[in-house]
């Protein structure tokens, strides 16, 4: 991910899909302003039933933040879970249906496509 020359200001939208693709929940993040590597604090909790984690999707992206002149412009994104991007993204999910409510921990690439 490259990001501009500038020091954008960016946030975080984490959406909840069923396996069809709809919309189940979403939630995002503060925005962290002009910071080349932005870090996001934050804790989220979306109530999906147990037998249902292997038939959702949590899509997380990046956003920058543009001036209320100009549309936001998503910088990247990935996917966990029954669409995820790739290989890493699904043994993540895995993980984390296996940890019995423990955190798991783990950086991903974005995508920007």
């Amino acid at each position: 991910l490259t990001l501009p020359s500038f020091l954008p200001d960016t946030y975080v939208k984490l959406t909840m899909l069923d396996s069809k693709g709809k919309e189940m929940s979403k939630c995002k993040t503060a925005v962290c302003r002009g910071q080349p590597n932005p870090t996001y604090k934050e804790t989220f909790v979306f109530q999906v039933a147990l037998f249902q984690l292997s038939e959702v999707s949590l899509v997380v992206s990046v956003f920058c933040r543009r001036s209320s002149m100009k549309p936001r412009e998503r910088l990247g994104w990935v996917s966990l879970g029954l669409n995820s991007t790739g290989e890493e993204q699904q043994a993540h999910w895995t993980q984390m249906k296996e940890a019995e409510g423990q955190q798991v921990c783990h950086w991903h690439t974005l995508t920007d496509t």
